[in-house]
């Protein structure tokens, strides 16, 4: 009877130790369903572990080439599977928390990236880092990104401040408004979004409120490869507005479209345009 509590015993320790390895060992194929994780991805030096993507994934130029399992809301769920994914990692700013639930049901083991503004994504890499076996490579671009933050000018709208907007596409006028990536750069900034206000994310705007608010900056962001002819329009019928007349007008890249390590350079753009 002794010695088969002890073979038990022995049994135990041993299915623990092997369940215990299966975890913490990092995840060899990981599967991307969003487009700023497969950027945290590849900046984290694991591009060579990504083992699909989403159709929107487009940066960097390797995430082009990976397999594709469909878009951010309706990934195909077969595509995944035929992958093999060791973990599949979302996130709550734009997957559907039905695809997580639905792969968990599979026993298909899942991350979710909860970081949903800028001053959340330092930490929200770091947490992903320890995750997937890259502590201190998420650590360094955390820094990076936190570094960004306290280089940029003091955070707060205030009746000082220069008002702004920040236009994603002319035609139709499209603005960057509440709960963006682009409103937090702005405010960290110091700059008042005159788009803050807007009911939803991305509001379209009308060319009568833009000239009621009278912005002293106009930013414009890479919508399209010929943005600057597509914005002329626009900008013709905003030339009594401040920003025109002081031709305070700012092109910049879409680096601040996607809460990812390309923050930094969207964040150091938008310093420029200050200047």
């Amino acid at each position: 009877m002794k010695r088969f509590v002890i073979i038990f015993v022995f049994f135990i320790i041993l299915q623990t130790v092997q369940v215990f390895s299966v975890y913490a060992a990092a995840p060899r194929r990981i599967v991307s369903l969003a487009p700023n994780l497969t950027e945290i991805l590849f900046a984290l030096g694991l591009g060579d572990r990504v083992a699909g993507v989403t159709t929107f994934c487009d940066y960097p130029e390797e995430a082009r080439k990976k397999p594709k399992v469909g878009g951010m809301s309706n990934p195909s769920l077969e595509a995944v599977i035929s992958l093999k994914p060791d973990v599949v990692i979302l996130t709550t700013d734009g997957n559907q928390k039905e695809s997580e639930e639905r792969l968990r049901s599979l026993h298909i083991p899942t991350y979710v990236f909860r970081a949903r503004r800028i001053s959340e994504l330092p930490q929200g890499i770091r947490d992903i880092g320890s995750a997937l076996g890259a502590k201190e490579q998420a650590e360094i671009l955390a820094a990076q990104i936190e570094k960004a933050m306290k280089d940029f000018r003091p955070a707060g709208r205030n009746a000082g401040a220069k008002k702004a907007i920040f236009i994603i596409w002319p035609e139709p006028l499209i603005a960057a408004g509440p709960e963006t990536e682009i409103d937090d750069a702005m405010g960290i900034a110091g700059l008042n979004n005159i788009a803050s206000g807007a009911v939803t994310s991305y509001p379209k705007y009308s060319i009568e409120e833009i000239i009621r608010q009278a912005p002293d900056i106009i930013i414009i962001g890479k919508g399209h490869n010929d943005v600057r002819k597509k914005s002329s329009g626009l900008l013709s019928r905003l030339k009594n507005v401040p920003a025109v007349i002081n031709n305070r007008i700012c092109y910049v890249s879409d680096n601040l479209y996607r809460l990812g390590p390309r923050v930094i350079s969207g964040m150091k753009e938008l310093s420029g345009c200050l200047r």
